[in-house]
């Protein structure tokens, strides 16, 4: 069955702000409620509002800018004219940040229901249901309940008495955990700790030693840095292909520490790119070309290091020296797959080569350092290989 949604952003806080205005994840919560609403598959995106200031129509413009259709509308009959008929909708009330996770589960469920928090005082702002239950801001109502509140309404509140009939008419109730209850906000202070829990909780799986253990303090930095900016997920990533392209290049002409630096910077560009976009709601495929390609072109890279130093002075051995690098790294790759093997943040991986790199580069052991990187390579491949032959034997 389809599934929209509406949005309540009418509401002003203390302050004369819209609360739906007030800043989370470098947006603004609006933003961030029709990306989650988005995320769990609703569409149309409709939002309820009494008028639209021109910080609200920006926020509607990246919204669309993004591919998102929200559309605005000022009551409530003609809010219930965007839906089909017989379609579910996702209630978010105004001011209310829910997890992205809520709101999918909430979507699956084929009949109305509502979610609730106990009737305590640390839910006292949230609107009382029963003597034991709270509406916890979100809800998945039928759009022939809203409808029908929409053409008897008059000048009552549309998301109270929604909420009220999608209950009469037996929905189904559920009880939100502590740890995923949403945020009923009045002020940009009490998203805070909503915003940090979000950023905390965007980080990927570490799958080697450099981003677990040399680059979570650059990561965290620059992700809590660009997240209030316009930069795109994408642009970094084309920026480390940029960087490695470009270190290639350097090597061949011989400037080995420009290169070496540029490598560096391009390590945890990757993994910025994919927290942001994670905590816009908006993940990057995992089978992108951009990010597919970032390792053939760090290898071009190594190839450029070892045709350097192959043509001046070190010999063609180290050429065939950075060809086997790449050839058992490959292998091992393609041997891995999607498995995971114990301990896999050792072994060998773009991050991982290139900071390994940097004690030969101190020393001037450039070619010792490739040397290093191919036996890095084929222990790597053999340890996957005997790991799989021994957990599937011929």
């Amino acid at each position: 069955m389809a599934v929209g949604a509406l949005i309540g952003a009418y509401q002003e806080n203390d302050r004369g702000e819209l609360r739906a205005l007030l800043p989370l994840a470098g947006r603004t919560l609006i933003e961030y409620q029709a990306r989650c609403a988005a995320a769990a598959g609703a569409a149309p995106i409709v939002v309820m509002v009494e008028r639209v200031p021109p910080a609200l129509h920006e926020a509607f413009e990246r919204l669309r800018g993004d591919g998102l259709a929200v559309i605005p509308v000022s009551d409530g009959n003609e809010a219930a004219s965007r839906f089909e008929a017989g379609s579910l909708i996702l209630l978010l009330g105004d001011g209310v940040a829910a997890p992205a996770e809520l709101l999918a589960q909430l979507a699956e469920e084929p009949e109305p229901a509502v979610a609730t928090v106990p009737d305590d005082e640390a839910h006292e702002a949230y609107e009382r249901i029963d003597a034991t239950s709270r509406w916890a801001g979100v809800a998945l109502v039928d759009g022939r309940t809203l409808g029908a509140t929409a053409a008897m309404l008059g000048d009552w509140d549309l998301q109270s008495t929604l909420l009220r009939r999608a209950l009469q008419d037996g929905a189904l109730r559920v009880r939100v955990a502590t740890a995923g209850e949403p945020l009923l906000a009045d002020s940009a202070e009490q998203l805070g700790g909503f915003e940090r829990a979000l950023i905390v909780s965007s980080r990927g799986t570490r799958s080697d030693w450099s981003s677990r253990y040399v680059l979570p303090l650059v990561e965290e930095f620059a992700t809590e840095r660009l997240l209030d900016t316009q930069v795109r997920p994408q642009w970094l990533i084309w920026t480390a292909l940029g960087l490695n392209l470009a270190a290639a290049l350097a090597f061949t002409r011989g400037w080995l520490w420009p290169s070496l630096g540029m490598l560096i910077l391009s390590t945890p560009l990757d993994l910025v790119a994919r927290r942001l976009a994670t905590l816009r709601l908006r993940p990057l495929p995992p089978r992108s070309l951009s990010l597919q390609l970032l390792w053939p072109t760090a290898g071009l890279a190594l190839l450029g290091l070892g045709w350097r130093l192959a043509t001046h002075g070190s010999g063609w051995g180290t050429l065939v020296t950075a060809l086997a690098a790449l050839a058992f790294a490959e292998a091992a790759r393609i041997e891995l797959g999607n498995d995971e093997v114990p301990g896999q943040v050792w072994l060998f991986s773009r991050r991982n080569a290139i900071l390994a790199m940097v004690p030969f580069a101190i020393a001037g052991a450039w070619a010792l350092g490739l040397v290093a990187l191919a036996l890095y390579a084929a222990a790597s491949f053999f340890f996957v290989q005997n790991w799989h032959h021994r957990i599937r034997p011929d």
